[in-house]
């Protein structure tokens, strides 16, 4: 275990010792931190906090910091994060909420670019990169293999899909489909994300059923809902062309177009981790 002498850690804290804790970061009460794991300097982990192995954290992060949100009223909430992640300079990542399921999640092999902010009960999946001075919102959701580009907003209880693209300086206001790019003032579905389907090893007949009901449902101006339709007939081999299509009626379902927002009330939401 390498811990700089300048380094302020809490009794309570567990740290694994092939760790390193660089100068003066400071780690508070009930914070545990994997293996090879690095903190490089002025990092904070402030509390309640549960680390992987395997992460590098640069300077000037705030990690598990108090949520920003006037119901949080000093309950005990948690913020997890998974192994490989690599969190850029002024990165603020804060704890869950008692009424929003209690934890912000983070999840393996994540780029958080510098200056991005996730937001208290955030759930990041799997291999995303988050840009420069993106920020999320409370309750938002990023799937597997994401991208969001740099300045762009996202709405509380957003869901961002799986393999999507988010153009830089976007505001979105409701779900992005998985395997689509979403851009513009406002923000629309532009096209498919093919690179990314490309690169994560999605057939060549996968990707062009994608591509038809990319045409199907942003490009012509039939009803969704019969396209959704015979899209699951067509592709019923394709689990792609069903994920997309269930997230498009998970979508409609919700408010504003935001699926995660339909069980806001009694906090159903909370439990959707996928």
């Amino acid at each position: 275990m390498t811990i700089h002498s300048t380094a302020i850690i809490d009794p309570s804290a567990t740290i694994a010792d092939s760790a390193t804790i660089g100068p003066w970061c400071v780690i508070g009460p009930d914070v545990e931190i994997g293996a090879d794991t690095e903190l490089m300097n002025h990092v904070t982990v402030q509390k309640d906090t549960v680390i992987g192995r395997g992460n590098r954290f640069y300077p000037y992060t705030g990690i598990g910091i108090d949520p920003q949100d006037r119901k949080y009223d000093g309950e005990r909430t948690t913020c997890e994060i998974g192994d490989e992640n690599e969190i850029r300079e002024h990165v603020t990542i804060h704890r869950g909420t008692g009424n929003g399921g209690g934890v912000t999640r983070i999840g393996h092999r994540n780029l958080l670019m510098v200056g991005c902010h996730v937001a208290h009960d955030c759930r990041l999946h799997d291999e995303t990169v988050i840009a420069n001075q993106v920020m999320l919102a409370g309750h938002v959701c990023v799937h597997d293999g994401a991208s969001i580009g740099g300045g762009a907003g996202i709405h509380h209880f957003a869901t961002v899909g799986s393999c999507a693209f988010v153009g830089g300086l976007a505001r979105i206001s409701r779900d992005v489909p998985p395997f689509m790019i979403v851009e513009g003032h406002p923000a629309e579905v532009r096209a498919v994300n093919s690179v990314a389907l490309v690169r994560r090893g999605f057939s060549e007949s996968d990707v062009e059923a994608i591509k038809d009901a990319f045409r199907r449902l942003f490009r012509n101006n039939g009803s969704t809902s019969e396209q959704i339709g015979l899209l699951r007939s067509e592709h019923g081999s394709v689990p792609a062309i069903q994920m997309l299509c269930d997230a498009l009626d998970a979508s409609a379902e919700g408010t504003h177009g935001r699926a995660l927002e339909a069980g806001r009330a009694d906090d159903k939401w909370a439990k959707v981790e996928n």
